[in-house]
């Protein structure tokens, strides 16, 4: 599973903060990891530089699922770490829906299979 990190002008885009965050999606996401091709993380700050706090950090995931649209999830929070970590659980939720409806959805086929 590729990801790739991208920060707003507003985020300081270090190197630990890059090992950090994909730790946190890689870990989130390892259980999909045969499904998913890519995973972009875009991490902004929706106030000025000045102002942090008031869940003003925001965190996007966009996975890319083997022969499916990606998929997106977003999280705001008061820190970095935190918006992270929602947006993680968020996109872990997603997929296990998303996948659990496509199991379901094929097992009520009635249709023969492609030969």
């Amino acid at each position: 599973m590729q990801i790739q990190i991208h920060t707003g002008h507003n985020i300081e885009g270090h190197e630990a903060l890059a090992t950090q965050v994909s730790g946190v999606v890689e870990e989130s996401l390892s259980r999909f990891s045969d499904r998913i091709t890519s995973v972009d993380v875009h991490l902004s700050n929706q106030n000025s530089e000045h102002e942090d706090g008031n869940d003003s950090l925001r965190c996007m995931i966009e996975a890319h699922l083997e022969g499916l649209q990606p998929i997106a999830v977003t999280d705001q929070a008061a820190t970095l770490d935190q918006a992270v970590d929602g947006a993680a659980d968020k996109m872990t939720h997603l997929i296990e829906s998303t996948l659990g409806k496509l199991k379901h959805q094929a097992s009520q086929r009635t249709d023969p299979p492609l030969s």
